[in-house]
């Protein structure tokens, strides 16, 4: 709705400007505010509970990446051995794999250019690529003639794209085994960021993590994360002060105030 009324309001404006219109009218009008979609991110326990259960899983290496690097799903998908250096653990995140309505399964650019970006890998995810690597060369060597060569890192066990669809089935086939509650697969990123901010890690550092265009986007998604984490803080300076007159003092340990 918010984006609709910017395009007619854009377009009306450019009457007035031309002498079309007398006036633009849909100056007067004010959209609702949007409501953040509510996700239902991973605790830390979760988390490692979900790592374990994705160890034994055909696409393993995706769920680390998924988990441990905030990527998107179509992200992901779009991933070519390319985009990797496991050498000097980075990636070079350029495109996304999306099944659209007119195009089929597409390859697009990212969502924004703030989303076209090099990431570094943690260790986890420079070895399970190495893993996936060799198990995807055994499929290649059993398909013989039947192996498209695609160049993607995902891929189905002929070697074609992976269909959107089919990760989310597959996803959820990992929650049930593992008896973890069912999160969608975009929640992955979310739980990482909540992870990040319950760690102390800046919110400008997050926002460059994410790939986000601009900090109020990360900030507005993670502001209910955030208010929890000041409660506590609150709170942790509320039992500081209320201790006894008679209560020892701790001995004073170095801070780094950012």
């Amino acid at each position: 709705m918010t984006y609709v009324h910017s395009v007619l309001k854009s377009a009306l404006e450019h009457a007035v400007r031309e002498d079309d219109l007398p006036r633009n009218v849909a100056r007067n009008v004010k959209t609702p505010t949007p409501r953040p979609r509510r996700f239902k991110p991973f605790t830390a326990s979760e988390a490692r509970q979900f790592l374990h259960a994705a160890s034994s899983d055909r696409l393993h290496a995706l769920y680390e990446l998924a988990l441990r690097t905030r990527l998107r799903k179509g992200e992901l998908l779009g991933l070519r051995w390319d985009d990797l250096d496991l050498n000097t653990g980075t990636a070079a995140i350029r495109r996304s794999l999306q099944r659209t309505r007119t195009g089929g399964l597409t390859v697009l650019h990212t969502k924004t250019r703030a989303s076209e970006r090099p990431i570094l890998l943690p260790t986890e995810c420079v070895n399970s690529p190495k893993t996936h690597r060799e198990r995807q060369e055994e499929a290649r060597r059993a398909a013989k003639a039947g192996w498209s060569d695609t160049g993607l890192v995902f891929t189905t066990l002929t070697g074609g794209p992976l269909e959107p669809a089919t990760l989310t089935r597959s996803f959820s086939r990992l929650l049930n085994g593992a008896g973890l509650r069912h999160i969608r697969f975009h929640d992955l990123r979310h739980s990482t960021a909540t992870l990040l901010l319950e760690q102390g890690i800046d919110l400008v550092v997050i926002k460059e993590l994410l790939g986000h265009a601009h900090i109020g986007v990360t900030a507005g998604v993670y502001a209910h994360v955030r208010l929890r984490i000041q409660r506590q803080a609150i709170d942790a300076l509320g039992n500081a002060l209320g201790q006894g007159d008679g209560a020892p003092d701790d001995p004073p340990t170095a801070a780094v105030v950012r």
